[in-house]
């Protein structure tokens, strides 16, 4: 089924005459138009514009979709601002990407406070970023930089990936090796207890055991949740091990309820960024949920 958004695409270069113009237009990247107008090249079997140069020249098949669609898609637009105007009046909505447990930990509370409509999305970082390009999202919230010339960082906070442990564990025999022993007792320490980890996401513990023992860890953990946040409960109510970021348990840490058992001889450190288009209509909407973040810093 073609997504509609082809359309708005096609009729905004079709009368722009550029794809850059386009893309100012909808407010989204130039690779997300040319995206947008290949799927429904593709869609529809045939060329809706001939490049020379800059310049997009439509090609008679391109202008006979052109006329068709024209008067329909006009209308659905008006539909869409009346709709708006009886409703919200002209409430923005923005998309925001992050983990699912910054979101839990920092903007979840303040989402019935906001003035505009929110949709967040989970997922990978690098299709984050892609999303954001296009102009699917309108922020990220992330610790890893891909370099766009469309998309600026702005560094906003850190977080140090760190050994905690269940209020109930003993942790008297690793503070003595820890201090006099070798890493490989160290480490054979660690594997002897039992370990919590996350569905497929076991990066926090791969970094950190190459970090702090220069190999990868070659043991699984004993039990896997749904997310870091899931841990950092069970923790709170027993024994085991896991590696998490901090700032998700610092809380439970200054309560006594998790122990901070170790930030490695060299603390791994992850800087956390605001991932934002150059250019985006929803510039007081963004400040706003920024606010939130660095106001919890």
């Amino acid at each position: 089924m073609v997504n509609l958004e082809w359309y708005r695409t096609f009729k905004a270069v079709y009368k722009a005459g550029t794809l850059t113009k386009a893309a100012a237009l909808l407010f989204i990247s130039q690779p997300g138009v040319s995206l947008h107008l290949s799927a429904l090249e593709n869609y529809v079997g045939y060329k809706l514009f001939d490049r020379t140069g800059r310049k997009m020249i439509p090609t008679e098949k391109g202008k006979v979709l052109y006329n068709f669609i024209t008067e329909a898609l006009s209308k659905l637009e008006e539909a869409e601002k009346n709709f708006q105007r009886s409703t919200e009046k002209n409430t923005p909505t923005i998309s925001i990407g992050m983990c699912f447990e910054t979101f839990q930990i920092t903007l979840e509370q303040y989402i019935s406070t906001l003035a505009f409509n929110v949709i967040i999305q989970f997922g990978e970082y690098p299709e984050m970023v892609e999303n954001l390009e296009k102009g699917i999202l309108d922020l990220i919230i992330t610790p890893q930089m891909v370099v766009k010339n469309a998309i600026e960082y702005q560094e906003f906070s850190s977080e140090t990936i760190v050994l905690v442990g269940g209020n109930e564990i003993d942790i008297v025999e690793f503070n003595r090796i820890e201090k006099n022993g070798t890493l490989q007792e160290l480490e054979r320490w660690l594997k002897q207890e039992k370990w919590y980890g996350t569905t497929g996401d076991m990066e926090h513990l791969r970094r950190f055991w190459q970090l702090n023992f220069n190999k990868y860890p070659d043991f699984r953990p004993n039990y896997i949740v749904p997310n870091l946040n899931s841990i950092v409960r069970c923790l709170s109510s027993g024994k085991g091990l896991a590696v998490v970021p901090d700032f998700l348990c610092r809380k439970e840490i200054e309560s006594g309820s998790v122990k901070l058992i170790w930030e490695g001889k060299s603390p791994l450190t992850n800087i956390l960024y605001f991932a934002t288009r150059k250019k985006t209509m929803y510039e007081d909407e963004i400040k706003k949920i920024k606010q939130i973040f660095m106001e919890l810093n």
